[in-house]
């Protein structure tokens, strides 16, 4: 296949970043994650999806999954895991001068000040329909003048109890004026900042690329799948979860109960070249534009990670190991925090700034991650007997060979280690 006819190595197509977009910027934070669920991604997958393919839904989360063999649990099953929800700020309480003090979750304060918010507030005289409230920003410090030196110097920094929304409320009953809103402790608020194309080629940015990203990617394979036809000998299952930003409890409970053999979160990850003040942490060299990533420790299956490698080193997908260390991060633990016994892993893509209103990454990343995990489907579907492929070869250190010396001569086209041929295994 020639570069010119290689996904990964060319733009983003217009109507392809155009349903990114969307899947990204729907409003879907912690809890509420129905928006992305239902209001995207549902239609997206009953757009393309074969005849005998089935949505699983929930009671208790909003999370579904594409499932290609709905009831063959006889058959080999590989689940793949995005997850919806987005970490969002909440309302603790409402002052007297009609300051909406605000719950900060997994923001850094500073990140957060003067920036454009939605607030999602159920509507007290119709209980179950929302309303939208835009045009408040999130402040903590009001002008330079009122600041502390300590703070004007940067000596001293923002603490997540001074955090407010403000709506610009003035006059008489300031307090009474939000509470006619029918603005409530806990309502949800989000950035209200969908995602651009950035400056340099083939960037985009904005917030909320965790895990709108992941998503996004879940749902590519499941319309590269359905356009192959399908698989013969692997029931592919493609999960968008909620609840990972608290502690990933719903990608546990799809695993509970589907019970996969194989799992793969998709997630977004970290830039580590271009992150600021993390050059003594000596981290793995993850960059954007050099491909995806793949989780390598924790419960990361080798056996998984060797299909994996090998479909990459097979049509030349740029491929990054990720060191995890004791947990992935990610949904790709979900199989064994659910006590499944499941072969999983990690896939990923270097992102910049996360957490904030400026998360940004690179859509030829993005496309080889949704390529490399669509070709280990079919390199997965073409196996005789994979259970027998998962059973019988874990990696045995005992029968390590010796290793001298290599000599100094660097190789004429040097290979990343991780993406050696899985051919003997397979």
């Amino acid at each position: 296949m020639s570069d010119s006819a290689k996904p990964w190595t060319q733009p983003m197509p217009e109507a392809q970043f155009n349903v990114m977009r969307d899947i990204i910027s729907a409003p879907s934070p912690v809890g509420l994650e129905a928006a992305m669920t239902y209001g995207v991604l549902k239609p997206y997958f009953e757009s393309f999806a074969l005849a005998d393919w089935h949505l699983h839904q929930y009671r208790g989360n909003a999370g579904v999954v594409l499932d290609t063999h709905p009831g063959r649990d006889d058959m080999f099953k590989i689940m793949l895991v995005g997850h919806a929800d987005k970490i969002r700020m909440q309302v603790r309480s409402i002052g007297e001068d009609g300051k909406i003090w605000i719950n900060t979750d997994s923001f850094l304060p500073t990140v957060l000040i003067g920036h454009e918010v939605l607030l999602f507030s159920e509507d007290p005289e119709a209980p179950g329909s929302y309303r939208r409230l835009e045009g408040g920003t999130i402040e903590a410090l009001g002008a330079i003048h009122f600041s502390d030196p300590g703070v004007r110097s940067g000596e001293k920094g923002i603490k997540k109890e001074q955090i407010y929304l403000d709506l610009q409320i003035h006059g008489e009953n300031k307090k009474q004026q939000v509470l006619n809103l029918g603005v409530r402790p806990g309502d949800s608020i989000i950035f209200d900042r969908p995602i651009k194309k950035g400056f340099s080629p083939n960037t985009f940015y904005g917030a909320y690329l965790d895990n709108g990203l992941g998503c996004f990617v879940t749902a590519e394979v499941a319309r590269l799948v359905a356009e192959a036809g399908g698989t013969q000998n692997v029931r592919v299952m493609f999960a968008i979860a909620s609840y990972e930003e608290i502690g990933r409890f719903g990608s546990r409970v799809l695993a509970g109960s589907l019970k996969p053999d194989a799992l793969i979160g998709i997630d977004v990850n970290h830039d580590y070249v271009a992150a600021p003040g993390i050059g003594d942490k000596r981290m793995q060299a993850l960059e954007m534009a050099k491909g995806f990533t793949l989780s390598v420790g924790s419960i990361a299956s080798e056996q998984l990670n060797r299909i994996i490698a090998e479909a990459a080193r097979q049509h030349d997908i740029p491929m990054q190991r990720d060191i995890v260390g004791v947990d992935t991060g990610t949904d790709g633990m979900a199989s064994v925090l659910a006590s499944v016994d499941s072969a999983a892993t990690s896939i990923g893509f270097p992102t910049r700034n996360m957490h904030t209103i400026s998360e940004t990454g690179h859509t030829q990343d993005v496309l080889a991650a949704i390529h490399v995990i669509a070709e280990t489907i079919q390199l997965l579907d073409k196996v005789d007997d994979i259970d027998r492929l998962f059973l019988d070869n874990h990696p045995r250190l005992d029968q390590a060979s010796a290793m001298g010396h290599q000599g100094s001569d660097k190789p004429e086209s040097p290979k990343e280690d991780a993406q050696e041929s899985t051919q003997n295994a397979m």
